[in-house]
């Protein structure tokens, strides 16, 4: 049976296209070996399931691997100590007999007292009670003991589940200076960072920073693909289908827009393969191109998956990180990385933002479009002038499928003029660029896409670049600041179109002079085209 591109679940090597894990199992085993606890924390679908996968059968050698998930326990188990105890019990009885654990001298009788105490409904299975049979199981083990808790995010809010926390606190430190025998190593996966958990110590408003986890180790291992893991799996598929694609042009277009999240990584690769690529042969190389690429792209833009539902859900969770994106992605402001920030910290945690030398920028180039539609598309309710001339203007724009971006600017001016020529310089320096997205928006949507290039956000411009049935145009968008800075601003352009190999490029200026002579004009720099806009 052939292999495929998998999106939903942990990826497995026989059934899937992916990566290679070798290293990061390497990586992390040397944690295991030193008897670290700690959590796995990073965004939704980021691969932390099949990390778990990969782990438990590179560990299953020289330890006893307990494989637990959290999404099986009804929120009926978390109602105290003993429903919990319970629950949490029957679980790792499950995986102990998976794993074969009663094969093992000793372990059976210790296994047959923890099922009768489940069995007999003693309400004296609470926390103390269950860690003492787990103790035992650690004892009995022939193999060292390796406890992995995966999806920790629906009890992490939760007292029993904080004291059960402290409980493994508690039996950690005891490992040294009371030589109990414990788990060699726990670790927790979630997308919440539960270190440092504030703890309710009593019933009232009093609460008291206590973390139940302190002594969690740092888990810096890299879990997004590396250009090198997405050769790789690109490779493979290549051996399978013989598609003729340039691997390392494909690889590297799926590592710029990605910045290596395996979930959209899986996610192109699997519209190109099933939904471009279809079943012919012909149909499959033209879909591993660049234009097939950007198609793809196109098409994961207009989904409504789980990831983006659940990105999408928590700027209405969190006010103050939506206010914190727009101010980012529109008016370029600088946001200096810092992680006692809550609001930071929640956006690196949920994945929207990276930390690149000490400043936060958009993780990735599929996000910050998916965030930009999603806020124009607020905007296009509370903005409906501009939005309604540009559903009126967009026929014009296409002449035998190509797109005019000349034409483009040319109306843009007009209309801006028309609509908010009156309006103070504040009001443009905030919302110019925006009003030209908003106006650019209904006019590629469904056939084009549009992204923002990073680097140029926080320097006085912005540079949109938009791939339009295999064309790609560079609009740079900037505050009139006078004619040398303008002149720099050109030749910025022009080294720009160098990089993309274009020969046109397009500058957009919003002017604040109340002299200014609005309209588009055109002038040529070291061999390139520029196209100027003035509003």
């Amino acid at each position: 049976m052939a292999k495929i591109f998998n999106v939903t679940g942990a990826c497995i090597p026989k059934k899937h296209y992916m990566a290679d894990m070798a290293g990061r199992v390497e990586q992390i085993r040397k944690m295991v070996d030193a008897g670290a606890y700690f959590m796995i924390n990073r965004a939704r679908q980021y691969g932390k399931t099949t990390t778990l996968a990969a782990l438990a059968k590179g560990l299953s050698g020289d330890y006893l691997v307990i494989w637990l998930d959290f999404q099986s326990l009804s929120s009926a188990s978390f109602q105290n100590e003993n429903s919990f105890s319970v629950a949490f019990a029957e679980l790792f009885l499950q995986e102990m007999e998976r794993q074969h654990a009663r094969l093992m001298d000793g372990m059976e009788m210790c296994m047959e007292k923890m099922q009768d105490m489940i069995d007999d409904g003693d309400l004296r299975l609470n926390l103390m009670t269950l860690f003492r049979y787990l103790r035992d199981a650690c004892e009995c083990s022939v193999k060292p003991v390796v406890l992995m808790i995966d999806e920790v995010d629906s009890a992490s809010n939760n007292q029993v589940f904080l004291d059960f926390l402290a409980q493994l606190r508690n039996y950690y430190l005891q490992r040294d200076t009371k030589g109990i025998i414990t788990f060699q190593s726990v670790i927790l996966a979630g997308v919440y960072d539960i270190k440092n958990l504030k703890r309710k110590i009593r019933e009232d408003v009093d609460h008291k920073t206590n973390s139940p986890w302190n002594i969690a180790a740092d888990f810096d291992v890299d879990m997004s693909l590396s250009l090198d893991g997405i050769r790789g799996m690109l490779t493979e598929y290549e051996k399978d289908y013989q598609t003729g694609m340039d691997i390392l042009e494909m690889a590297e277009l799926l590592y710029d827009y990605t910045c290596g999240y395996p979930y959209l990584v899986s996610r192109l690769c699997k519209l190109m393969d099933e939904k471009i690529g279809g079943e012919t042969k012909e149909s499959k190389k033209r879909a591993w191109t660049k234009d097939g690429f950007l198609e793809a792209v196109r098409m994961l833009l207009m989904e409504n998956n789980t990831l983006f539902e659940s990105l999408i859900g928590k700027l209405n969770d969190y006010p103050e990180l939506e206010k914190m994106l727009k101010e980012l992605l529109f008016f370029g402001k600088p946001v200096t990385y810092n992680p006692t920030n809550e609001i930071i910290s929640l956006a690196v945690m949920f994945g929207f933002v990276k930390n690149e030398e000490g400043k936060v920028i958009p993780a990735n180039r599929i996000f910050d479009t998916l965030l930009y539609n999603h806020f124009l598309s607020m905007d296009e309710l509370k903005s409906y002038e501009m939005y309604k001339v540009s559903l009126q203007d967009k026929n014009m724009f296409i002449q035998d499928g190509h797109l005019d971006m000349r034409k483009i600017l040319e109306k843009f001016v007009l209309h801006f003029h028309d609509l908010y020529g009156n309006r103070n310089e504040v009001f443009l320096e905030e919302e110019g660029r925006r009003f030209f997205l908003l106006y650019l928006r209904p006019i590629i949507n469904g056939i084009g896409n549009y992204y923002v290039e990073a680097r140029t956000r926080s320097l006085g411009r912005t540079d949109i670049i938009v791939d339009y049935r295999g064309e790609q145009f560079v609009i740079e968008t900037k505050i009139w600041r006078g004619n040398e800075y303008n002149s720099r601003g050109e030749r910025q352009l022009t080294d720009y179109l160098e990089d993309y190999s274009l020969q046109t490029g397009y500058l957009l200026s919003f002017n604040f002079n109340k002299k200014k002579q609005i309209g588009v004009r055109e002038i040529e720099i070291n061999g390139k085209r520029l196209i100027e806009a003035v509003v």
